[in-house]
């Protein structure tokens, strides 16, 4: 009996504790935890994510140079779509009719989000203005698996320094698998200048909304009032070093024109002015057009999409001649009393030099102002023929050395992606290519910028730079302070010396003051009312056509405030083109106006078409069997269009 007794109380002691474990387990279902209400509901509960605000590019005096508008993705779950469309069927007509497509373009968007995926989200028509937006809201209860998520796009206010901010674009799958999982598909990142470069501070941090959707597809609001969601938090603001007003001026100056604006604040390396001509207007690398427009600029002439001021290549030319001055006063090897002969060239070997003027005796301060190609010459080759080295080849690499202190043939570590290195060669590569038998005479074209040297604009201001600062450089950079503390990288506030005492850069000096500012200078044309500007032209040779244009220069001579260099691509002399440019630019940032005098000047120069000449096309003659062609030419180069002409039919 007791044993049945015991046996009864522990039968109702299980189901006891059974009952109690099942009530728990309910109570935690239904009160404690939503996890299985999620579950149950997951066809009306959506994860929408908030993409935050691009962070602001202002200009130096925090005038807005990029800022933001609202546009809407049009998203599609293509599951939902065929399973309501299964039971009553779509009016995706309508839906076209709203959004401005074609059902080709409809059924090409369904395609490819169902190819990503059957039951995850993706965009089925992107970057839909407000005005759509508005009208698609009303009706979108009546497209089962649409539903729309917003975010921001570029806006461009004044459709400037489109090359230095750059564009973005969709997230490509390489860059979403280096991202370590922070991109998702139809994410957005920089795809070049300031928006790459500093993409992770500009881009924000996403967030997420989890949505309720009744069963007409209309949202209810945010479940459990927001407690699962997280906030979006907007990108930092980027304060630039441009200048808007150079940045306008520059634009409108070199508009049908090939070349490059480039302006630096010596004292801090601070760029003022980045023009790249031509360029292309910002605003049309944004939207739903923005691929088309792309494409259309990718194969426009003279190439828009070029960074030239740190991408294009071009001889200094005569722009070098104050570098090797500098370097000759520390060498020892001239001083500003030395004369030589200019009797109209140098003579190195079987070559002739050819100077633009017969200046007899002169000396480094009428040298640099008259722009004397045979001065030059004397002081290469005394630097080469220095009895210190062992041989004219150790001179040479030593040279170059001293030479790529003030940056050329190497990077400055600009803040944007794409710089160049520019070209400078060593012994090694010359010997390789002339033997044991070189010396000075072999590369005298170095002496006055030719040759197998080439320099960006952004290095060619950055001497200017060097110069004014007499004897350091600040690396040049295009953002002056990030967030509201305004931090800078530090490698932007390193002053790096180049090796020439300070002493050797007055007489250098003097003649560039005199080559603005004398009647025998080549550089009047860059002169200021009230301002010394000291300068350099250059006309540099070009083998694809006429001249380039060059001007390099800083003001004002004491305390100098801006450094520029300005190329001008088939342009021909430097007095020409380049520097007016220079001085209009200059005044502006010094003075905020130009004088009076110099508006119609201003005007006539930015109704000046400088573009290389279309090349005619060349007509050939087939052979029998040849079929028509176009020939294409290397990247660079002119496009010279190859029509085939058929002869006659034989009757």
């Amino acid at each position: 009996m007791d044993n049945l007794f015991n046996r009864k109380y522990i039968v109702q002691g299980l189901f006891i504790v059974v009952s109690l474990i099942l009530l728990g387990t309910l109570f935690y279902i239904q009160v404690a935890s939503d996890r299985y209400f999620l579950s149950a509901e997951s066809n009306v509960l959506r994860k929408i994510y908030t993409f935050p605000a691009r962070g602001i590019i202002l200009d130096r005096n925090e005038k807005v140079l990029v800022q933001n508008e609202p546009v809407y993705d049009l998203m599609i779950i293509p599951n939902d779509f065929k399973a309501a469309d299964t039971l009553k069927p779509i009016d995706t007509l309508e839906l076209c009719n709203i959004i401005g497509i074609d059902m080709i373009k409809f059924r090409k968007n369904l395609k490819k989000s169902t190819n990503q995926s059957l039951f995850q989200p993706s965009i089925f028509e992107g970057q839909l203005s407000v005005e759509i937006y508005q009208s698609l809201s009303e009706k979108l209860s009546r497209f089962p698996g649409f539903f729309v998520q917003s975010r921001t796009i570029r806006n461009y206010p004044d459709s400037i320094a489109s090359q230095f901010l750059g564009y973005i674009k969709e997230v490509s799958a390489k860059e979403i698998e280096k991202s370590e999982g922070y991109y998702r598909p139809t994410d957005y990142i920089g795809k070049s200048g300031v928006e790459k470069s500093y993409e992770t501070l500009l881009r924000g941090k996403r967030g997420v909304v989890r949505m309720l959707y009744d069963v007409h597809n209309v949202p209810k609001g945010s479940y459990a009032d927001g407690k699962f969601d997280t906030a979006a938090v907007s990108g930092e603001q980027l304060i630039s070093s441009l200048d808007i007003r150079l940045q306008k001026m520059g634009e409108e100056l070199m508009k049908n024109k090939v070349g490059s604006i480039v302006a630096i604040e010596p004292s801090t390396g601070e760029i003022l002015a980045f023009v790249s001509a031509p360029g292309y207007d910002p605003n049309e690398m944004v939207g739903r057009q923005s691929g088309n427009n792309y494409m259309k600029y990718l194969g426009a002439p003279n190439r828009p999409l070029n960074v030239r001021p740190i991408a294009g290549y071009y001889s200094p030319g005569s722009a070098f001649k104050p570098l090797d001055a500098l370097l000759g006063l520390q060498e020892g090897v001239i001083d500003p009393n030395t004369t030589f002969n200019c009797p109209g060239g140098f003579r190195a070997g079987s070559l002739w030099v050819r100077c633009e003027h017969v200046d007899g005796n002169i000396a480094l301060r009428r040298g640099l102002a008259r722009s004397c190609n045979t001065y030059a010459c004397y002081v290469f080759q005394k630097l080469i023929t220095q009895k210190k080295y062992k041989n004219q080849k150790v001179a040479y690499d030593e040279w170059q050395k001293k030479v790529r202190k003030f940056g050329i043939g190497d990077t400055l570590g600009v803040d944007l992606p794409g710089e160049r290195r520019g070209r400078l060669y060593d012994e090694a590569y010359y010997s390789g290519k002339y033997s044991k038998y070189w010396g000075y005479s072999t590369v005298i074209s170095l002496a006055i910028g030719q040759g197998e040297m080439a320099t960006t604009p952004l290095q060619m201001a950055n001497i200017m730079a060097i110069i004014a600062n007499r004897g350091y450089y600040i690396k040049p950079h295009l953002v002056k302070g990030i967030g509201t503390n305004r931090t800078i990288r530090p490698e932007y506030l390193k002053k790096n010396y180049v090796g020439v005492d300070a002493k050797h850069f007055e007489p250098v000096i003097d003649g560039m003051q005199d080559a603005v500012n004398t009647s025998w200078g080549t550089a009047i044309a860059s002169r200021i009312d009230n301002i010394i500007m000291c300068g350099k032209t250059g006309t540099v040779q070009n083998s694809h056509g006429k001249n380039h244009s060059v001007f390099i220069g800083f003001a004002p001579r004491d305390n100098p405030k801006i450094a520029i260099a300005v190329i001008v691509e088939n342009a021909g002399y430097g007095s020409t083109y380049a520097a007016p440019i220079a001085s209009f630019i200059t005044e502006k940032y010094l003075k905020d106006s130009v004088a009076v005098y110099k508006r119609a000047q201003i005007e006539w120069m930015k109704k000046q078409v400088v573009l290389p000449a279309e090349p005619k096309p060349k007509v050939v003659t087939p052979k029998p069997g040849d079929s028509a062609k176009v020939n294409t030419p290397p990247a660079g180069k002119q496009t010279i269009k190859t029509v085939i002409k058929p002869k006659p039919a034989v009757k």
